[in-house]
């Protein structure tokens, strides 16, 4: 299969399940809900390493947020809930909660929910109070600027994590252009997150490792510095290999992204620098979530 001149190949993504949340961050203006949510993206792009994967899903406008001002929606996800019931309020309580006219609620509904403002209300030191709206329980915990209000809980549930796809270019410059062009053709799709930073992976990993403590290491096979010492996939023309992956709350969803992101990738063509697409197959050492490329473009 060829789109525009670029040879896809006759490969899958290998994905995994994975847990998710959906929070909603507020401010008096988009510019301090953008710094909150920055910071709580912070150190959240792996699970390898970090976690969680968490990134900005996309703009609120106020009539689409709880309060009636600016905000943003942000996606977190984990290889367990019991993970989020970590992670999340320690996030939530070290960066939204300190940024300034933010408030933070659940945004998303599920019999499964993870504590915010019921572990950020301590606190208050006994002067914050709780009110039931809507069968919804927030907490209004005192602070220096006035006061911070938090949902009590926020819900959990099953996601895909990994779906991805690798761009092989002639240089590392030409593959980051057309990388940034799909990243910003994949933000328009609901319920999928890129987490890595701007959205690109510069050291895309295998499973495993020669060294026994790593749970994952270099993809030796696509790295162009390695074409002489290893079997390889890449040909001479191969300068640069970057990879996006792509987080999600179901296999429609993330297989959207990948199309999307595949084809503007494929815009830019072999005159561009851009000459084949693949994906992390990993053998079914990884994950049972399989995004076939051929099949996801048809």
């Amino acid at each position: 299969m060829k789109i525009n001149g670029v040879q896809i190949d006759n490969n899958f993504a290998e994905a995994f399940p994975m847990k998710a949340t959906r929070i909603i961050v507020t401010a008096m203006n988009l510019k301090w809900a953008y710094r909150a949510a920055n910071a709580l993206r912070g150190f959240a792009t792996s699970v390898i390493a970090c976690g969680v994967e968490a990134d900005i899903e996309k703009e609120l406008k106020p009539s689409e947020t709880p309060d009636g001002r600016p905000g943003l929606s942000l996606m977190i996800f984990a290889m367990s809930t019991k993970q989020l019931e970590k992670q999340v309020p320690i996030r939530v309580g070290q960066t939204v909660m300190t940024t300034a006219t933010t408030a933070c609620y659940s945004g998303m509904e599920s019999d499964t929910q993870v504590s915010m403002g019921k572990s950020l209300r301590y606190f208050g030191d006994g002067y914050q109070i709780s009110k039931i709206i809507n069968g919804k329980r927030f907490w209004r915990i005192p602070i220096m600027h006035g006061e911070f209000i938090c949902e009590e809980t926020t819900g959990v549930q099953p996601a895909i994590g990994g779906g991805n796809f690798l761009i092989l270019a002639k240089s590392a410059r030409q593959g980051l252009t057309a990388c940034e062009k799909a990243v910003d053709a994949i933000k328009k799709v609901e319920g999928v997150i890129t987490a890595f930073p701007g959205g690109v992976v510069g050291s895309g990993s295998k499973v495993g490792s020669k060294y026994p403590f790593l749970s994952a290491s270099t993809n030796e096979a696509f790295c162009p510095t390695l074409k002489g010492v290893v079997k390889t996939e890449l040909g001479p023309e191969i300068g640069s290999v970057l990879e996006i992956v792509i987080d999600g709350l179901d296999e429609a969803s993330v297989a959207k992204a990948m199309r999307i992101g595949i084809r503007e990738v494929c815009s830019y063509g072999p005159k561009n620098g851009i000459y084949r697409i693949s994906a992390g197959n990993y053998g079914g050492n990884l994950g049972p979530h399989l995004f076939y490329l051929h099949e996801i473009l048809k």
